[in-house]
């Protein structure tokens, strides 16, 4: 076991979705000590798993949650402005059905969207005459009107690994594939063991504060780590969803209703396919096995045929994916009323703090953190304050609606690109795709050409600088290039992935070997 008892960190982060990234940036911004480590890959639950939205969750207004609303809403814009390289104005479209909510109170639900949010940014809601416009033309012609209004769409794991490499920038101790297996205290500082989740190596930090953001696995770690038996404290709702093949040609999505008071999307998906779900049940298995269920598609795919002129059916879903979201267990009786909004609650022990956090949405993230940020400035004392409401992430240093300018100027610069290969790395990495392409002067100049435009520069860039150990990170994290690579790219790919972490082995025992030659 390698001990790293010489120092104590001011805050240990155990979990790397977007909650814990999220407080490991906002501490280590403000000058406090860090160490965050994620069992398996950061963003590879619930945060790589959602609809892809920064919402501020129009359904939620029939449940009276106005300050949870209004907060999300808030955090529309502010979002949009630190990361318009990844998160983008979207509008949707809400049909009317007649046998569903009357039309005064999708208006009524609107209004309040509009301005419960002091939007400046988005626009508001108009009024679409589904039955004159190509706005209609994937609906049946029983819709005949419906309404357009904002929110914003979000390449969630993208802005996990971005909090994460911001932090890292910071000075944070950042980990993946890196698991929390006992934690114990002694004069106020919390010992924490990790053990590799690949090679099995061991690692003891020891920290000031411990920070639970472990998501679906926070009860898992306060049994396991902590010895607390009887911790129950999250509902696991699963949500699923299907990609199938584009379904329609415009860049707006779809919000509809279901005659079961649930709702769900039809959002346009890497330019070549059409995202729909989601699904809202009890997940009642382990976090660890997550799968969309038989039942699931067919509700999703039902759902969607109740509103497209064309059918579609299991045979057209070309990808699936779930996740759990680890909701605090209010007790509401069914899964699609349990609370969205997140709970902390801090334990405080003479000189230590333990800090776990329940529940939470990819919109509110920053919110989050800025609380607990409170309870760390009232434990180990201020520091710099809040910070990240006027922050941009890397790459994001362009204006909101500057994604189309930036393309122009990467493909003035590298005008041996394609136009997709472009769009993905503004949409990826904003100006940081400068730092990747260097000074290639054409696509050989790139290195391996391992497919659908991603090449050896990309791939070393993404290990050395975004933690990438399988092509599973590469693939479905950093970018969704897996829905159109093959398994023989695939296999490649892992090929070259092992052979590059071999080579670095290599080196580095070469340079000790040569140093203690020297020595000696």
């Amino acid at each position: 076991m390698t001990v790293n008892s010489e120092k104590i960190y001011d805050v240990f982060v155990a979990g790397g979705g977007i909650n814990g990234i999220g407080v490991a940036r906002d501490a280590a911004g403000r000058g406090y000590s860090v160490c965050l480590c994620e069992m398996n890959d950061f963003a590879s639950g619930t945060s790589s798993n959602s609809t892809k939205l920064i919402h501020g969750g129009l359904r939620y207004l029939e449940h009276y949650k106005f300050r949870l609303v209004q907060e999300s809403l808030k955090e529309r814009e502010v979002l949009l402005k630190m990361a318009p390289h990844i998160i983008w104005p979207m509008r949707f479209i809400l049909p009317h059905s007649k046998s569903l909510r009357p039309a005064w109170l999708l208006r009524l639900g609107l209004f309040l969207y509009d301005h419960l949010g002091f939007r400046k940014i988005l626009p508001g809601t108009s009024y679409v005459e589904l039955n004159k416009s190509e706005l209609g033309s994937p609906l049946k012609n029983t819709f005949k009107f419906g309404y357009e209004y904002s929110d914003c769409w979000v390449d969630d794991s993208r802005l996990v690994i971005l909090n994460a490499v911001d932090a890292s920038s910071k000075g944070a101790n950042i980990q993946n594939y890196c698991k929390v297996t006992n934690v114990s205290k002694s004069d106020g500082i919390w010992s924490i063991t990790t053990t590799d989740s690949i090679d099995g190596k061991q690692n003891l930090y020891k920290a000031k504060c411990f920070i639970n953001a472990s998501g679906p696995w926070i009860d898992d770690v306060l049994q396991s780590s902590f010895k607390k038996k009887d911790s129950k404290n999250v509902r696991l709702v699963r949500g699923s969803h299907i990609v199938v093949n584009k379904l329609f040609d415009h860049d707006r999505s779809y919000i509809c209703q279901n005659d079961d008071n649930r709702i769900f999307f039809m959002i346009p998906y890497e330019d070549k396919f059409t995202l729909i779900g989601t699904t809202d049940i009890d997940h009642g298995q382990s976090a660890g096995k997550v799968e969309i269920s038989e039942e699931e598609k067919l509700y999703i795919c039902k759902s969607a045929n109740e509103y497209l002129n064309s059918d579609i059916g299991l045979n057209d879903i070309v990808w699936s994916y779930s996740g759990v979201r680890p909701l605090y267990d209010d007790g509401a009786s069914k899964a699609q009323e349990a609370t969205r909004d997140y709970v902390i609650k801090a334990e405080q022990h003479e000189s230590s703090l333990l800090i776990n956090i329940f529940g939470g949405k990819i919109t509110t993230y920053r919110r989050l953190s800025e609380a607990i940020l409170k309870h760390i400035e009232a434990f180990l004392g201020a520091k710099q304050g809040p910070w990240t409401s006027d922050s941009t992430l890397p790459g994001g240093d362009i204006a909101v609606d500057g994604q189309i300018e930036l393309q122009n100027k990467i493909q003035a610069k590298y005008p041996f690109l394609t136009k997709d290969i472009v769009k993905r790395l503004v949409r990826s990495y904003g100006t940081i795709s400068f730092d990747i392409l260097g000074n290639a002067e054409n696509l050989e100049s790139l290195g391996e050409d391992f497919g659908s435009g991603l090449y050896e520069n990309e791939v070393n860039y993404l290990i050395q600088k975004e933690w990438c150990r399988t092509s599973d990170d590469i693939l479905f994290r950093r970018s969704k290039l897996g829905l159109t690579f093959s398994k023989t790219e695939i296999k490649r790919l892992d090929e070259y992935i092992e052979g590059f972490f071999k080579s670095s082995e290599h080196s580095k025992n070469t340079q000790l070997n040569s140093k203690t030659a020297e020595t000696v």
